[in-house]
């Protein structure tokens, strides 16, 4: 007679991880950003928060299948620094993100946390966040594409 297998052996295999994610929290860097008028007059502080995830195997021989999170940061900064006023933090997070899968092809999904602290009484913190994969950006693509090309004719 066959043994009676357990119920666990019935059980769907663990799932995969899903690869390697570089955390950056609170990024502190200044940029021109606001509808207010009093925004406008000056560059404010920003705090960013980034998780970035990849698929790619880290190397010590290389770096094209990771994040490097020191240029990362670096190119951000320089990015917000010579980006004239943008009125919403929403605008700019997709900004951000358009930036980030552009520049980092190894780059599979990222989520980006926008806030200004401070900035209202009673409050911490303000922001916004967004949470794309490379579908996402993808499809931003196409949509960005077909708006300029309509807004040509």
């Amino acid at each position: 007679m066959k043994p009676v297998e357990s119920i666990a052996s019935f059980a769907p295999p663990p799932r995969a991880g899903r690869g390697w994610r570089v955390f950056i929290d609170e990024l502190v860097v200044t940029a021109r950003i606001g509808i207010h008028a009093h925004e406008h007059e000056a560059p404010q502080p920003l705090v960013i928060d980034a998780s970035l995830a990849y698929g790619g195997e880290p190397s010590e021989e290389g770096a094209h299948a990771m994040i490097d999170y020191e240029r990362y940061c670096e190119r951000v900064t320089a990015f917000l620094s010579r980006k004239p006023h943008t009125r919403l933090l929403e605008t700019l997070v997709v900004e951000l993100a358009v930036l980030s899968f552009s520049e980092w092809p190894a780059l599979h999904a990222l989520t980006i946390a926008l806030h200004k602290p401070k900035i209202r009484e009673g409050t911490r913190r303000i922001g916004v966040e967004l949470d794309w994969t490379r579908a996402d950006y993808e499809a931003w693509r196409v949509q960005a594409r077909s708006r300029a090309e309509t807004a040509s004719v």
